[in-house]
Formats: structure tokens, C-alpha cells, sequence
């Protein structure tokens, strides 16, 4: 039975390793591929999160899974996370690991090249638009593609406070009228 459920502490530091490794395969290729790996999941991307799951616990555990093995490999993504959560409280950590927000659109104007940087398709940007309630192009003040992957659509009416544009790519190109004074209430 100890057989089924225990490992012996080389096969603990090969989970710890394979965990680890794969974890930072995963956040390097969520850093290169940007916010939208993060995105709202259609059925093509619930398939890859679920695809990425299994790849990642075959590659933790090995051919023979055990019970200690699944739960050092869980406390290994757990310690990760934490040491990730901390580096990204440093200038240098957040950059590292964190994407911008980047603009989609300037009022009416679709930025099409931050569109593709961000492998966000137009069908997706038009299905977000219709979620916040905007009726046609006019309505947009700006569009945000956050570094959650979650997508900001700012409405034109009250003047946008400029610091909420500060980091994001493409930041300056929403249009001045569009803008109000930084602290203004209007």
C-alpha cells in the first residue's frame, strides 16, 4: 500500500523539478502570447486550458501517479504562485512577469496593430462591445485589453481621467477631447 501512496525523496525532487519547470514553461508562454491566453474562454480555449491541465500533471507526476507525488506537486505550485505574487509587488518582477494593458480602441478608431499584438480577433472586439451595451462605434471612448485578459470598454460621456490610460500601450492615441483634467469630477 505505501507503494501506491508514497515516494521516496529523489521522486519528490523530480515532482518539485517537473512542476516547477512546467510552471514557468506556462507563464513564458502566457508572457509571450499575451492578456489573450487569458481572455473569456470559448469552447476552442476551454479545450486548450484543459489540454494545458493535462500536460502539466503529466509532467509532474510521471507514468505512475501517487498520492504523495500530487501533493508535493501542489504545494510546489503553490510556493510558485506565492514567489510570483511577491516578485510582481517589485517594478522589475511586474514587467517580468506581468503584461501591459493595451489599448483596442481610441474612441471610434480600431488599433488594429495592438489588435493582433494581442491576438484578440475583430469578431471578439465587436462580441465585447455588444456585452457592455454599446450600440455602435460612436458610443466608445476607449477600449482596454487588461493584463487580466479581461477587456474595458469606457463610454463616451464623462471625460476620461488621464491616469487611467498611464501604462497602458497605446495610451496616447485615445483622443484629447475625450480626456478631462487629471482629478477633475467633471
Amino acid at each position: 500500500m505505501a507503494d501506491l501512496l508514497g515516494i521516496t525523496w529523489l521522486e519528490a525532487l523530480a515532482v518539485a523539478l517537473g512542476t516547477a519547470g512546467v510552471y514557468l514553461a506556462l507563464l513564458l508562454i502566457v508572457r509571450i502570447l499575451g492578456q489573450r491566453v487569458l481572455s473569456g474562454m470559448s469552447s476552442f480555449d476551454l479545450v486548450a486550458v484543459i489540454a494545458f491541465g493535462s500536460v502539466l500533471g503529466r509532467a509532474a507526476l510521471g507514468e505512475s501517479p501517487r498520492l504523495a507525488g500530487g501533493v508535493v506537486a501542489l504545494l510546489t505550485l503553490v510556493v510558485l504562485q506565492a514567489i510570483t505574487g511577491q516578485l510582481r509587488s517589485y517594478r522589475f518582477g511586474a514587467r517580468a512577469i506581468s503584461n501591459r494593458p493595451v489599448l483596442l480602441m481610441a474612441g471610434e478608431q480600431v488599433c488594429e496593430e495592438n489588435l493582433q499584438r494581442c491576438h484578440v480577433h475583430p469578431s471578439e472586439l465587436q462580441s465585447r462591445l455588444r456585452l457592455a451595451g454599446v450600440r455602435n462605434p460612436g458610443e466608445v471612448a476607449a477600449v482596454v485589453m487588461e493584463p487580466s485578459g479581461a477587456v474595458s470598454v469606457l463610454k463616451r460621456g464623462e471625460p476620461i481621467d488621464p491616469r487611467l490610460l498611464s501604462g497602458v500601450v497605446g495610451g496616447a492615441d485615445v483622443p484629447q477631447e475625450l480626456l478631462g483634467v487629471p482629478g477633475d469630477r467633471g
